[in-house]
């Protein structure tokens, strides 16, 4: 999960993506450009590819649920 906070705080310095209660997505701090970003970085980093119907808030509004995700991934 370090990597994931790692490719994160690359995407947004400005945020403390390890102390924030706040939902990612749903709550507007990472902006569909950063999801771009974020999703590119996570497949290139973990070797996995994250398809359309993997790109739903509920992968990507908390740092736990982004690394569930890359596991996920990497188990197929």
């Amino acid at each position: 999960m370090d990597k994931v906070l790692e490719i994160l705080k690359g995407i947004r310095s400005d945020i403390d993506f390890e102390n924030t209660d706040a939902k990612l997505v749903t709550d507007r701090i990472l902006a569909s450009l950063d999801i771009i970003s974020l999703v590119g970085e996570l497949c290139d980093e973990f070797d996995i590819t994250i398809k359309p119907s993997h790109l739903v808030n509920e992968n990507f509004d908390s740092v736990e649920a982004i690394w569930n995700l890359v596991q996920e991934l990497e188990d197929e």
